[in-house]
């Protein structure tokens, strides 16, 4: 039976859409209406390497049987799908049109999987419920760009993937194409309803059993029983991701934990303890080795980094919100604090060169 499932982001969320496509679902983008004119007349297109190969396959949306479409914010109706996933950046939920349609989501009680790096608030509410800790979700809003966009949401029809594959927009490309650089797999936590789980499982099962020419596909979907095996990603976002940025510029995730690997490490091991005292246990978690091994890949800044670098003013806050939880728990660590305030004093520097532009540009 073809799911329809939105999809708010056609970057990224290209990647889970195409993924779906091959397995005969329907995927509708949300997205501005220059890039849904786009994609509606050409198509998709994912650049992914197959395992054996040395070089990447494009496979496009026409080929393949299910329907891929696009539209603008303000052209969908929720309830006309099965699953809603919510695959942009923390931040862009809080632009006007997409706030309206997030309240139109939650009122049509849709299941909503997220593959934000920032777990929506009523994730972490149903991760407060399980009662390992007394977590306080109230004093975590500081982290969120506009935590009252999630007031509306049943926590139980919440759902968070961790986004591990690594994937770009590749430079001077047109926006309806998308480079895999990591091929891993999106790791899904349960709903609360078994049904919507079902759906999930479903839908991973079909994805598992596409091939292109004989071939296995990567990037897989993967369910799991436990609520914390998303958050592993937790510890690869402060060990390497935000540590990108540093107060003189950006490098490489590479260069941030391999050139440093013992401070990543210990940046790492603090995360991972964080979360098992919120209940994650050994086996939800990602060994550090086999974080710095894939990690050796990664010869771009992240995303954060880049969008700083870019001038930015507001980025996804998973380092601000692991030192709020930590706060709570009563858990430090100086390295992850240091981190902290190198992103709060970039943020800040964006914010104040545009407030300056914006001064000349007055008094000219």
């Amino acid at each position: 039976m073809a799911r329809k499932v939105l999809i708010l982001g056609a970057s990224y969320g290209s990647l889970l859409g195409t993924k779906l496509l091959m397995a005969g679902h329907h995927a509708t983008l949300v997205c501005r209406d220059r890039t849904a004119s786009l994609i509606n007349a050409e198509g998709a297109e994912v650049r992914i390497t197959l395992k054996g190969e040395g070089s990447p396959r494009s496979i496009r949306s026409a080929d393949h049987p299910g329907k891929l479409d696009a539209v603008t914010p303000q052209a969908v109706d929720p309830a006309d799908f099965d699953l809603v996933v919510l695959a942009m950046q923390e931040p862009q939920y809080s632009a006007p049109e997409i706030r309206v349609l997030m309240r139109r989501i939650a009122e049509a009680e849709v299941p909503c999987l997220s593959i934000m790096n920032m777990p929506p608030l009523p994730y972490l509410t149903r991760i407060a419920e399980l009662g390992s800790i007394a977590l306080d979700t109230v004093a975590l809003e500081p982290a969120y760009t506009d935590a009252s966009l999630w007031d509306r949401f049943q926590p139980g029809l919440m759902s968070l993937c961790s986004p591990d594959p690594q994937a770009f927009r590749p430079q001077g490309e047109a926006n309806n194409i998308l480079h895999v650089g990591l091929a891993t797999n999106f790791k899904a936590a349960p709903f609360a309803d078994p049904a919507h789980t079902r759906l999930l499982a479903d839908l991973a099962r079909d994805i598992d059993a596409v091939r292109l020419d004989g071939h296995e596909v990567p990037v897989k979907l993967r369910v799991h029983d436990s609520l914390f095996v998303p958050m592993a990603k937790w510890a690869m976002l402060l060990a390497g991701n935000y540590r990108c940025l540093t107060l003189g510029g950006q490098r490489p995730i590479a260069e941030a934990v391999n050139d440093e690997i013992e401070i990543a490490r210990s940046v790492y091991t603090f995360v991972n303890m964080l979360t098992a005292k919120l209940g994650a246990a050994p086996e939800d978690q990602v060994p550090f080795q086999k974080y710095a091994t894939a990690a050796a890949t990664l010869t771009k800044p992240s995303s954060a980094a880049r969008a700083v670098g870019s001038g930015a003013t507001t980025i996804e806050r998973v380092d601000r919100l692991v030192q709020l939880i930590g706060e709570q728990v009563g858990m430090r660590h100086p390295a992850a604090d240091a981190l902290v305030r190198v992103v709060n004093a970039r943020l800040l520097r964006n914010e104040e060169a545009l407030i300056a532009a914006a001064d000349d540009r007055s008094a000219a």
